[in-house]
């Protein structure tokens, strides 16, 4: 395995960044479904994506197998897309087109296929690492058509092309963190203004500035927690809205 202390600069406890990341996830999700009066949750949950952002980054950069790092994000999005859509309000009329009453098989289908008409922040993941691996093996015009493709869906991609903006970013600064910290800020404050004020996303700034501290804690996850918490913590959380009767 390759020693990150001696291929990156940036923040090497990725694992502690990862946990930190799924717990912020959860409490934004827990917000949005369960306590919308507290809009505090939804303030911390900003943390989640620039360290899921980040884990992406370090990881194009440290994979071995680069297929089997893309299909354990593809899978995971393609398990918990109905859950997304359910637990977090994006549904539409196309999923209930079918009755499942009267044809339960192609309801299910059509439920499905209809819910990635707002695809999960998987799918930015998975496009933004397609763009990174792109750049690694140095196949300058497929990334630059990865890119062109991003910018074409991005209002279909979760945070949309600036969030595959700060991946990249992310990614080119991992042996420079003091120039990356101030453009990795820099590039935070402008993307989170809304006219001349800031929307929820300055709220994601602490993590950005997280990711270039000199951590090395070595904490370790088993490989499968993250891909494994998206879908479960979703369940879970459509349980809890079932068990009270909102769903």
């Amino acid at each position: 395995m390759f020693r990150l202390e001696k291929r990156i600069q940036t923040n090497q406890d990725t694992d502690f960044l990862r946990l930190i990341a799924c717990i912020c996830m959860m409490i934004d999700h827990a917000g949005k479904m369960l306590f919308p009066q507290y809009p505090v949750m939804r303030m911390i949950g900003r943390l989640a994506f620039p360290l899921f952002a980040y884990g992406i980054a370090v990881g194009a950069f440290f994979t071995r197998d680069p297929l089997r790092y893309l299909s354990r994000i593809a899978i995971t999005a393609l398990i918990s897309q109905p859950l997304y859509a359910l637990a977090l309000d994006h549904q539409n009329a196309a999923m209930y087109a079918v009755s499942f009453a009267s044809h339960p098989i192609k309801a299910a289908y059509t439920f499905y296929i209809s819910s990635w008409q707002t695809p999960s922040i998987l799918l930015s993941l998975f496009m933004g690492l397609c763009l990174l691996l792109c750049l690694r093996e140095k196949q300058y015009s497929l990334a630059l058509f990865v890119y062109i493709l991003c910018e074409c869906m991005s209002s279909h991609l979760d945070y949309g092309i600036g969030g595959i903006r700060q991946m990249l970013l992310f990614y080119l600064f991992l042996k420079h963190p003091l120039p990356g910290f101030f453009i990795l800020t820099g590039y935070t404050l402008l993307w989170s203004m809304r006219g001349r004020t800031f929307g929820l996303r300055i709220y994601s700034l602490p993590a950005v500035m997280l990711c270039f501290l000199p951590m090395k804690r070595r904490m370790r996850l088993p490989r499968w927690f993250s891909y494994a918490f998206y879908p479960v913590h979703l369940a879970i959380l459509l349980a809890v809205l079932l068990y009270l009767g909102r769903l």
